[in-house]
């Protein structure tokens, strides 16, 4: 039978917070301005392709 051990977890220590919310902020950054562009792109469609 196969050996069942205890699971060992990785912790990382020194969570670097300012860098989590640097990222946080470019990747919601970064949506709110993909979304309007998207919504740019279908209103150009819209007026031109119609």
């Amino acid at each position: 039978m196969a050996e069942h051990a205890t699971t060992e977890y990785a912790i990382a220590d020194g969570n670097d917070y300012a860098e989590h919310e640097r990222t946080y902020a470019l990747f919601t950054a970064l949506t709110k301005w993909g979304a309007i562009a998207v919504a740019v792109l279908l209103a150009l469609m819209w007026i031109f392709l119609l």
